[in-house]
């Protein structure tokens, strides 16, 4: 059975090209870099460069980038980091109710220990409270954490605005950014948008799994958070995978070498995607705003009357991978947290359904997908006990 893979918020398939870049790294050039020998120091050389051509597709320098084991292990390389080593400026942290998981347990860690936390609120599309961060601003207000890409229904932050708003204080305020699910899907120049921490992972573009990235603005002071032998990176002691660089190199060079065009064809099928189930399925509720302020990637939709988690299992018996926020398929059967909070009542989280798409989708796919999520929301709204067949 062909496979139709639409989950790609998790992760996303390697791309060719970086499997083969990684093959080399596995073989052959398994000398560690750095080291006083001639496959030591080649090591270190593409090293430097690996870290360049990343730095380059977010406007930084190549000292500014560090390499870590995930965009998980990034957050928290960042928020822990700086907080431990500059609580002596303050203690007031600021982020949204509907930010990444990382970003609100590692608050919630902070604030078992002593920290405050201001929680913003969201509206109905899932856009923070830029007035209240505004008020919530204060003489100890020490960083502001935010997703750039909103992972569970694609919305877009203004970190523009945020940065500007943070400007207005009359002390720093340091803002750390998870671009998980923006970068490679937006433009991010960190010097335009005043970004001074941010992390990213190789997985979600294409590349390897077991490998993310830190930017770390030249001048934020971060404490350690891993301890050990520091033999290339003061903030990820220990080895590195030459191999997983290597391959997230590559799926950076292939993803911004043609950066408009990948872009754009993701929106084309997104929104190919948004007008075939509109039109062929009734009673959706889209998650999320329309245009320009969603991620190219990112649909999300509930389908009233039923649950999400019996479409997903469905769909997977006909070979199509997608993620759902239903209850049943969250830790604690718990309603979808974003969605809640953006106004959104418990059957419609519990019904939502996210299709996250990549530059290896396409359209027949899409077709394909359709007509089968079609036939199984009918079924499954036969068998419900709320749907009233319109006769």
């Amino acid at each position: 059975m062909k496979k139709y893979y639409f989950d790609n918020c998790k992760t996303t398939q390697p791309a060719p090209e970086v499997i083969e870049a990684m093959l080399p790294y596995l073989k052959d050039k398994f000398i560690f870099p750095a080291n006083f020998v001639l496959g030591g120091s080649e090591a270190a050389y593409e090293l430097e460069g690996f870290k360049k051509i990343i730095a380059d597709s977010i406007g930084a320098k190549a000292e500014e980038i560090h390499f870590t084991a995930s965009g998980t292990l990034a957050n928290n390389i960042a928020i822990k980091g700086f907080l431990s080593e500059n609580a002596k400026h303050g203690t007031h942290i600021i982020l949204s109710v509907i930010d990444y998981p990382d970003l609100l347990t590692n608050a919630a860690f902070f604030e078992k220990s002593g920290f405050e936390i201001t929680y913003l609120q969201t509206d109905d599309q899932g856009f923070i409270d830029l007035e209240q961060l505004k008020d919530s601003l204060r003489s100890d207000t020490i960083m502001f954490l935010t997703t750039f890409v909103n992972h569970t229904v694609g919305s877009i932050q203004p970190i523009k605005k945020i940065r500007e708003i943070l400007d207005s204080a009359d002390h720093k305020i340091v803002m750390h950014v998870d671009a998980g699910q923006a970068y490679g899907k937006l433009p991010i120049d960190v010097n335009e948008l005043g970004i001074d921490l941010m992390s990213f992972s190789a997985h979600k573009i294409h590349g390897p799994q077991g490998v993310g990235a830190l930017f770390q603005r030249k001048g934020v002071v971060l404490g350690s958070v891993i301890h050990g032998i520091n033999r290339l990176d003061n903030h990820q002691t220990g080895a590195v995978s030459m191999a997983n660089i290597a391959g997230f190199a590559k799926a950076v060079e292939f993803t911004f070498a043609d950066f408009e065009n990948n872009v754009n064809h993701l929106r084309e099928l997104s929104n190919y995607l948004l007008q075939k189930i509109e039109n062929t399925i009734p009673y959706t509720l889209l998650n999320g705003p329309r245009g320009a302020g969603r991620a190219p990637h990112n649909v999300n939709i509930s389908f009233d009357f039923i649950e999400g988690e019996a479409i997903m299992l469905m769909l997977d018996i006909a070979g199509i991978s997608v993620a759902t926020s239903s209850a049943c398929a969250s830790e604690g059967l718990k309603a979808n947290y974003i969605l809640m909070a953006m106004g959104r009542n418990h059957e419609q989280s519990h019904s939502s359904m996210k299709f996250t798409l990549s530059r290896y989708n396409t359209k027949e796919e899409i077709d394909y997908t359709v007509e089968k999520l079609a036939e199984i929301v009918q079924e499954l709204r036969r068998r419900s006990p709320l749907y009233k067949e319109e006769k």
